[in-house]
């Protein structure tokens, strides 16, 4: 009895061992990617933010619509800015130099009269000096008119101080005005939100009569015809991410389809919560229809060779042995490697048997 299980044991393990798969390396071409998810965005993208609190008036566009740069996207009520900048407008009339001529003239005729009293005080001086060369008339005769002719000298000089200053004034205000005018005119515009760029929109995300403020985006607008891939990718593998790589890209939105994609940017810093960075793609032949935000897988080519011995990656034990035919390991090095297949540098040549382990 103890013969027929013995027997039997040695029957079962030949049997084991005759269903081991032998594998011949094969020279094929390899590739080696990086694994990246993501989604796509419009070229240009952004979230657009209004500049005051307030609640929207009109909304002047809808999603889908087409808008080019300085569009405006909606209103917001604005009637304290208009009146602020009808105001800034009175003030500004106020302060022109042609609202105050009449400031400027009444000043103007007083360095007149300043002047012609000047005059006249300079010659009764020279009259008087002439007399006194005669030796006609008195001593305070004299001092009286050159007194006199100092006097209306200063008065004069006066007038014409006070007739800069008021000039002066008068120009400083109408610049300040003419300024406040513009910023309230500037603050007034602030009141419509615009388009930065040319684009699509893609969302409103406000309706007339909310609520808007300055940390709340309206509405997202992006480039109408130009998407880009935004891939994250782990911070163990973006030291072999370069631009100009060329990306296999998938989506749900297009299932059983491949796209071909290059790398355009690599953002230098990581996400401290992802631990991932961001790489950004271009489509070398995009799809005919995209939207933002459609979520992607794409594997990004790294390496690859025309040329190389490959075994399937399911030969390979503790990441660098093989099973030769009579069950012993041999070390080998290995290069490019994907998911399925693996390059062998050295240790195995291509005629050359190796046993693919059971699962």
């Amino acid at each position: 009895m103890k013969y027929l299980v013995l027997a039997g044991f040695l029957f079962s393990l030949a049997a084991c061992k005759g269903r081991q798969e032998k594998v011949k390396p094969v020279l094929e071409k390899i590739t080696e990617s990086v694994y990246a998810s993501g989604f796509i965005k419009s070229s240009n993208q952004y979230e657009v933010f209004s500049t005051v609190n307030g609640i929207v008036k009109k909304r002047m566009v809808k999603e889908g619509d087409v808008v080019s740069k300085e569009d405006a996207i909606l209103h917001v009520s604005d009637i304290t800015a208009r009146l602020q900048a009808e105001n800034a407008h009175i003030a500004a009339d106020n302060a022109s130099q042609a609202a105050n001529f009449r400031k400027l003239e009444e000043l103007r005729l007083n360095i007149d009269e300043a002047k012609t009293k000047m005059d006249q005080d300079a010659l009764q001086l020279r009259r008087q000096q002439h007399l006194w060369a005669q030796q006609i008339g008195s001593r305070s005769e004299l001092e009286q008119r050159e007194l006199a002719w100092k006097t209306s000298c200063n008065n004069y000089e006066t007038a014409r101080l006070h007739y800069a200053e008021l000039q002066r004034e008068i120009s400083f205000n109408e610049k300040q005005a003419l300024k406040n005018l513009e910023i309230s005119r500037s603050l007034a515009n602030d009141y419509t939100v615009k388009s930065e760029y040319s684009g699509k929109v893609y969302n409103m995300l406000i309706e007339e009569g909310e609520m808007v403020n300055t940390q709340q985006p309206v509405a997202v607008i992006g480039d109408a015809a130009s998407f880009v891939l935004e891939l994250q990718v782990d911070e163990y593998d973006i030291v072999r991410i370069q631009p100009q790589q060329k990306v296999i890209v998938s989506m749900d939105s297009y299932r059983g389809q491949v796209f071909e994609a290059v790398v355009t940017k690599v953002t230098p810093i990581m996400h401290e919560r992802s631990k991932t960075f961001t790489v950004e793609a271009r489509f070398l032949q995009a799809p005919p229809v995209l939207y933002p935000n459609l979520t992607c897988e794409a594997n990004i080519i790294v390496a690859e060779k025309a040329k190389a011995l490959i075994i399937p990656r399911s030969c390979l034990l503790d990441g660098g042995f093989v099973l030769s035919t009579n069950n012993e390991k041999m070390k080998v090095s290995t290069g490019l490697m994907d998911y399925e297949k693996v390059e062998v540098i050295s240790g195995l040549k291509v005629n050359d048997f190796i046993i693919k382990p059971a699962p």
